[in-house]
């Protein structure tokens, strides 16, 4: 992806945020307008064209939750990144909910930063996959038409719920899915609260597609949220982990996923 072509709009009332971030996004190429509220945030979308937004989700004024709300109502396919903290959980799944199309947690790295900012980017830009074709990260491909599934070439046996959440994370691939969304999808709304149902479905269909359960790289757990499945960008950057990220924002340390 061209980097230089994408605009990012980076609303956030901490000056600090936006000192850290503005120069490594200036200096990979990213065009960067800055704004401190919601309100300010929204004229600036009326008046100049931007790829994706990087929101905080806890600003004065109208706040972040009511301003994604008030974006997705003038521009519903504008990717919006939501800004926040750890103790969120609650407010990431109701940005989920009402269209944000991620979140990056305080504090975090450069560089997760920039692969989801590329990653909403890509989707957007990406023409709609139809549902029924065959889907391929790493080692994993699924062919929706035969229902198949397999890993280095080789047969994966699923169950049809396990092959439900498997087929809807994929579709999603890159995107934070919340547990009521895949309950939903696969299950119905009535099971939309069986999150410790879901769990159990999940723990074994890792048991099938991942070399190591306990450290999945396929299908990873966003702590009290949901679940995503990577997409072959983020397969990249999680087989890089352990190389060392120069770009860190003041003592920022990268958002680890942990199995659920």
């Amino acid at each position: 992806m061209d980097q230089q072509a994408i605009r990012i709009l980076l609303v956030d009332d901490e000056s600090a945020i936006r000192r850290a971030l503005r120069p490594p996004l200036v200096e990979l190429g990213f065009q960067v307008g800055e704004a401190v509220r919601g309100e300010e945030a929204l004229q600036m979308l009326r008046s100049a064209p931007f790829d994706v937004v990087l929101l905080d989700i806890n600003m004065p004024g109208i706040g972040g939750i009511e301003t994604l709300r008030r974006i997705r109502a003038a521009s519903p396919r504008l990717p919006v990144l939501m800004l926040t903290v750890r103790d969120a959980e609650d407010e990431k799944v109701n940005a989920l909910e009402l269209g944000a199309d991620d979140y990056i947690t305080k504090p975090f790295s450069t560089r997760e930063l920039i692969a989801r900012v590329r990653a909403a980017v890509r989707r957007v830009r990406t023409p709609s996959r139809p549902e029924d074709a065959p889907i391929g990260i790493g080692d994993i491909r699924l062919a929706p038409a035969q229902r198949r599934v397999t890993k280095r070439g080789q047969p994966v046996h699923l169950t049809r719920k396990e092959y439900g959440i498997l087929h809807w994370l994929m579709l999603h691939a890159g995107q934070a899915v919340t547990s009521a969304a895949l309950l939903t999808a696969v299950w119905g709304a009535e099971y939309r609260e069986e999150v410790e149902y879901l769990r159990t479905f999940v723990r074994q269909l890792r048991k099938k597609i991942e070399d190591d359960p306990s450290n999945p790289v396929y299908l990873l757990t966003d702590l009290y949220v949901g679940y995503r499945f990577v997409d072959a960008e983020m397969l990249r950057e999680r087989l890089q982990e352990n190389s060392p990220d120069p770009s860190r924002t003041d003592g920022a340390e990268a958002v680890r996923e942990e199995p659920g």
